[in-house]
Order: structure tokens, then sequence, then C-alpha cells
């Protein structure tokens, strides 16, 4: 009797728990998408190309049916950079027992990936009789570099005949998702219809300022206009989304590297035609496209070949279009010690694209035209040749003031400045901006001037003195300002200098066509 109980235990024990019920959720009620710049960016644009390094906070509502007892939730269609560890469930009649990312996405390579040492059904065109046969193949290697087939004939390349051939499947695995997907399991009292609310941190984003500074005709006004630049690098996209963008500089620590199935491209190299012996070096790349059979199951059509043809590369993003007259404006907002920008109306942010809109627009912004030099000191014993002339910096510079025409935070960003010619707008230069806070200078660098140059000359040095001589010359017909940094210790200068950002600068106005000059010299340590 006692072996009876205790067998019928065993059977108890190894009996396999009760089925959970599949709930699948693909249809998103409502979404906000704040985004937080790429914290290792700092200035500048958003680079043209790869993976965005910024991140968002995305939170989502959406209405499903929970059935009672254990299920598992499918959250079908989340931003592909999602970071699970930070997701946080609620509206559930119970807590999360669990949380799973799907990172496996339904792409040709996932399809040969998962049926490694499976069997398939290929069909292909008789080179003979021209007609379509099918029959069956173990896919022995793949996806990378190429795809191994052993059929009946023995082992063959896929695409390798230079006639159509495509490959069909029994199934869809079920670790294979077309969508990235959040899963979660719960318990759940009774059944019924709840609202749940899904918020969770994603990579792949980033946003940027990009401003247009338009000069006036007086040269001494300008129009600045910003657009908001949103980049979403992920294959998820998000329509009619409260969208945000938050400037400053939180703590962010570096995230985990987020797992990543087989990549989603399938690349086939074989010689369709001829022998390898007599092309070496020749593979032709093709990438498969997906379509779907009569049955609802993938395949991969390998009939035919394309010719892509690269007639030209972008090196760098072009500058900003010309601003609009703004219909809608984000709105800026205090989040503790940082900015928010809040887009008034909510805006697709849509997969593998970048969306702007206007941000700031300010007019009659007054500046200053000032030139400048560097300064280098010189060796005169490897240096005693005359140096040649250089050409000043230009740069068009403001504060950051309701006076002047501004008064609010400026975010880091591009800058493109454009100047009147001939009644056309005409680019004179780009650069960088870093965030800027009211009250203090901003600056626009708008290249070199080919008008005022500059040369600095070191003379013979004494035992405890280094003489320089500085020479600028205009080529204009107006009187210009010249600056430069001298960061180092003097023991005189011929002229009063002043102090700009902690180091001694000499500011100086260069008459029309006229000579400015200076005379210092820097103060040498003592050897020991």
């Amino acid at each position: 009797m006692r072996r009876i109980v205790f067998a019928f235990s065993l059977l108890l024990a190894a009996a396999p728990a009760a089925a959970q019920a599949l709930v699948e959720s693909d249809r998103i009620d409502s979404v906000s998408v704040t985004l937080y710049r790429d914290p290792g960016r700092g200035k500048g644009a958003i680079p043209a190309a790869g993976w965005p390094g910024g991140y968002a906070l995305v939170t989502e509502t959406r209405t499903i049916s929970v059935p009672a007892g254990k299920s598992v939730i499918r959250f079908v269609g989340v931003s592909e950079g999602m970071m699970p560890e930070t997701a946080i469930v609620t509206g559930l009649p119970r807590q999360v027992n669990e949380k799973n990312r799907d990172a496996r996405l339904l792409s040709p390579a996932a399809l040969i990936d998962a049926y490694l040492k499976r069997r398939v059904t290929i069909r292909r065109t008789s080179r003979a009789t021209g007609k379509a046969t099918e029959s069956e193949a173990i896919i022995q290697s793949g996806p990378g570099g190429g795809v191994l087939l052993t059929t009946a004939d023995g082992v063959e390349a896929l695409g390798c005949s230079g006639l159509p051939e495509k490959l069909s499947y029994p199934g869809v695995p079920a670790d294979l998702s077309a969508k990235p997907t959040l899963s979660v399991t719960t318990d759940s009292a009774a059944a019924g219809t709840v609202t749940v609310q899904i918020s969770y941190l994603a990579q792949g984003f980033d946003w940027s300022a990009n401003y247009v500074a338009q000069v006036a005709e007086d040269g001494e006004t300008l129009d600045l206009f910003a657009w908001l630049t949103v980049a979403n690098g992920g294959s998820q996209g998000f329509a009619g989304a409260r969208t945000n963008a938050v400037a400053g500089a939180p703590n962010k620590e570096q995230a985990a590297v987020l797992p990543k199935g087989p990549p989603p491209d399938l690349h086939l190299r074989c010689w369709p035609m001829d022998i390898t012996s007599t092309h070496p070096s020749w593979g032709i790349e093709r990438i498969l496209p997906r379509v779907e059979t009569a049955d609802g199951v993938m395949a991969e059509d390998v009939g035919g070949f394309e010719n892509i043809v690269v007639t030209a590369s972008r090196q760098s993003a072009p500058a900003p279009p010309p601003p609009p007259v703004p219909v809608m404006i984000a709105q800026q907002e205090e989040l503790g010690d940082l900015k928010l920008y809040r887009i008034p109306e909510p805006v697709t942010v849509a997969a593998l694209s970048r969306k702007q809109v206007a941000m700031i627009d300010r007019k009659k912004v007054a500046f200053a035209r000032v030139y400048t030099g560097s300064f280098e000191q010189f060796d005169y014993a490897r240096d005693a040749a005359e140096p040649e002339s250089r050409a000043a910096a230009r740069i068009l510079r403001t504060e950051n003031r309701e006076g002047k025409g501004l008064g609010l935070p400026l975010p880091a960003g591009r800058v493109a400045v454009f100047e009147r010619a001939h009644d056309e707008s005409l680019l004179v230069g780009e650069s960088d901006l870093t965030d800027r806070a009211i009250g203090e200078e901003v600056e626009f660098a708008t290249g070199e001037s080919s008008d005022l140059r500059y040369k600095v000359v070191a003379r013979p040095p004494s035992a405890r003195r280094q003489p320089f001589t500085v020479e600028v010359t205009n080529a204009r017909s107006t009187p210009e300002t010249f600056e430069m940094a001298i960061p180092y210790k003097l023991s005189s200068a011929n002229a009063t200098l002043i102090e700009r950002k902690g180091v001694k600068t000499w500011r100086a106005t260069v008459p029309a066509h006229g000579t400015a000059r200076l005379e210092f010299a820097l103060k040498l340590e003592r050897a020991r």
C-alpha cells in the first residue's frame, strides 16, 4: 500500500502545470514619448547615420481582456530599443510575476537560423523544362555567408542556380515575433477588461536643436529660429504620440547591452554562372525580401538578381531648412533644474525617421561682429623666419538677455548662419552651440575672413622676457573689432588688455583699410 501511495505521489509531482492562457495586445490606445539627448554627444547635431545614442521614456496605454487564472500577456509593438529591466506595468488585477523582452524578430535570416538541421520545402524552377518543382531539404548551415541545403541530389547552396528558388516553412517558431514584444505573466482571480499602462526606457532615440540665424540687412540684428529635431532609430513607430524633449544633463548610468537575435538581412554569396576558379574574387550579395505564401507562412524569394547603383554619398547633414511661419511651436516648461519642451499637439514619431517641430522664434536679436586670432608662443631660435599672415576667425556675438532680443534657455545644437546677397539668403557658416542659460554669452562661428588678417612675430628674447609683435590689417571699408587671448604671464604691453573669461585679451578697433599693432613681452621662467 505504501508503494502505491508513493508511486501516485510521484505521478502528481511529475504532472505538468496547467497551461497558461495567452493574451496578445497589439493596439495602443494612447502613447507619450519623452526624449533625452545622447549624454556622450555634447554639442552639435545628431549624427547622420547609425544608432542614435540617446534614449526615451515611453508610456503606453492599452485595453486588454484578462482571463481568470494564470496567463501570459504579450504587448506587441513596444520600442525595439526597450530596456526590459525598466518596464513598469500597472492596471492588472494582480502584480506581474515575470517579464520578458522577445528580442528575436521575424526575418529571413531568423527563419533560417530557427530551422537549422530541420526540414523545409524548397520550390525551384527546372532548368530543362522551366516548370516549378517542390522537394524536401534540410538546412545545414546559415544564415551568415550563405545557406547550405541537403536535398535528394546532395549538398547545394541556396540561390546559386541562377533560377528562381524559394523556401517555405511548416510554421513560424513561437519565439519569433513580427514586432518587438514585451511579455508578462500574471494571475487574475476573475476575468475582465482592464486598462493597462506600460512605462519603460528605450534606447535608439535622440533629439537636438537645429538653429537658423538669418542676418538682417542692417548687419546689426538677426532672426533666430530653432527646430526641435527628433530621431527614432528603431523599427517601431508611435502614431499620435504626446511628445516631449528634456534639455539638460540628467544622470544616466551605462545601460546593459541589449540582447540581439540573428542579423535581419540574409546574405547569399555564390557563383550563379561559370565556375569559381574563373572568377575567384567575384561574389554576388543578395538581400532576400520576405514574401508570404498562400498558407500565410513566410518564405524567401530568391528569384532574379537586382543591380543597385550608388550615385553619391552624403558626407554631412545638409543645413536646416529656412524657418517657416510657425503654426505649432514647442512650449518650454520647468522640470526641476532641467528644461522640458512639450509639443502642444500629438505627432507621429515614425520608425527609422527624423521629425522637426518649431521650437524657438526670436526676431531682431542684436549682435556684434567680432574677429579673433589665436596666439601661440613661438620658439625664436626655431621660428626666426618672418611668419605669414593668417585669416582671422569671424564670429557673431550676443548675450542671452531680453534686452538683446533673447532671454530664454538655448539647448545645445547646430547653428546655420545665413546672410542676404542680391535678394537671396546664402549660407555663410555653420557651428556648434552648447547649452546656454539666460544671461550667458552666445557666439555663432561663421568661418574665416579674407579681409582681416594677422601675424605674430617673435623678437629676440632676453634672460627673462620674450617679446612679440601682433599686427592686424583690415581690408574692409568699415572699422572692425579684433580680439586675441594671451593665456601666458605678461611682462609688459603697449596697450591695455581686458580680462575676458579669466584670460588677458587684447581688444582693438582696426580702422578701415588700416592696421592695428600690439607690442608685448612674456615672462620667462628661470631654469632651476
